[in-house]
């Protein structure tokens, strides 16, 4: 396959992931955490680098470089959400909102009891048994592991 072939596939892919997520979320109700929100700013990186490669044309083999480094650090901040699901890691800061470092009255304290927050711990949502965040380790991994293969490829594949 061509290399600009294969990256409209991966833009494709990453406008799917955003699109479940925000159908996940805002159609299906299901809120997600603040790692959960964390974890799709790779897929608009990736969309918005795609998306301006493929308009100018140009910078293709240093498109698959970037793509390689965002789904690398996407897959390692997903595997970190899974592994705070299995109890493997505990919740950093990032899982929390300002709102509860922050507090320190009584008052604010009680509120957010009230507020439904959602821990990062928490499986919300499970397609086919596995939680959005063990799906999004795998497809990140699968994306990386592409988007280097392209690279490391790039004169055969133009």
């Amino acid at each position: 396959m061509k290399n600009k072939t294969i990256l409209n596939i991966i833009l494709f892919i990453s406008i799917s992931a955003l699109g479940l997520a925000y159908f996940v979320e805002y159609i299906l109700g299901y809120e997600p955490c603040n790692l959960c929100l964390i974890e799709r700013l790779p897929y608009f990186m990736s969309i918005l680098i795609i998306f301006l490669g493929l308009s100018f044309n140009r910078f293709e083999k240093l498109i698959l470089i970037f793509l390689f480094f965002i789904f690398a650090f996407a897959t390692i901040l997903s595997f970190y959400h899974v592994g705070i699901e299995q109890g493997f890691f505990k919740e950093s800061l990032v899982c929390f909102s300002n709102n509860e470092i922050d507090n320190l009255s009584k008052e604010d304290i009680l509120k957010d009891f009230q507020k439904n927050t959602v821990s990062c711990k928490d499986v919300e949502f499970i397609i086919f048994g596995l939680s959005l965040a063990t799906i999004n380790t795998i497809l990140s991994l699968i994306l990386s592991v592409i988007s280097l293969k392209l690279f490391l490829n790039y004169d055969k594949n133009r």
